[in-house]
């Protein structure tokens, strides 16, 4: 693919801003709703609070994360970047990777049982183990992630650990 002008990287560089922030704040919401979460004192409430952090996961959270990692791989695609050259670049992609594989296999599904739960249960949604775990490891999953994205921006801006050293051996001729 060819590289991008210096235009078209700062249109994917913006998006990729844009779905960062996006994600960063949503999981920062569902942090802040989950913490609300323990101290629900009405069952329609208690339902309200994971309904609000299942549709910040379903329309917010999930869509941000896609675009994050289709901008990023977009820009080492076409910018100087690449996927393998910078050490900022490698620690960006396993932290991001594990935080979509955490928030696909783990704090999606525990979300969504606490919504169900709570929807059939109301308070006594407090009394069911499933309950207090699921809601428990949406309430930890939340602040990891959120600390992770933070991680995440900081590598973005500082770029540390600088260019890896380029293992292309130099042919070198043998009459010489």
């Amino acid at each position: 693919m060819p590289k991008a002008s210096i235009k078209q990287k700062t249109w994917i560089l913006s998006a990729h801003i844009g779905f960062a922030a996006l994600w960063t704040g949503a999981v920062l919401s569902m942090f802040l709703l989950s913490l609300r979460n323990t101290k629900a004192v009405n069952a329609d409430a208690l339902y309200a609070i994971n309904s609000a952090i299942t549709l910040l996961d379903d329309y917010i959270v999930i869509p941000a994360a896609i675009g994050s990692v289709l901008t990023a791989t977009l820009l080492c695609w076409t910018t100087n970047f690449g996927f393998t050259k910078f050490y900022w670049v490698i620690s960006k992609w396993f932290l991001t990777t594990g935080l979509v594989i955490f928030g696909t296999f783990w704090l999606f599904p525990w979300g969504n049982a606490a919504e169900d739960i709570s929807a059939q249960e109301g308070l006594q949604a407090f009394t069911n183990p499933i309950y207090t775990f699921d809601a428990k490891g949406v309430l930890v999953g939340t602040l990891v992630q959120v600390l992770l994205l933070t991680v995440i921006i900081g590598i973005s801006v500082l770029k540390p650990w600088g260019r890896r050293p380029n293992t292309k051996q130099i042919p070198t001729n043998a009459n010489n």
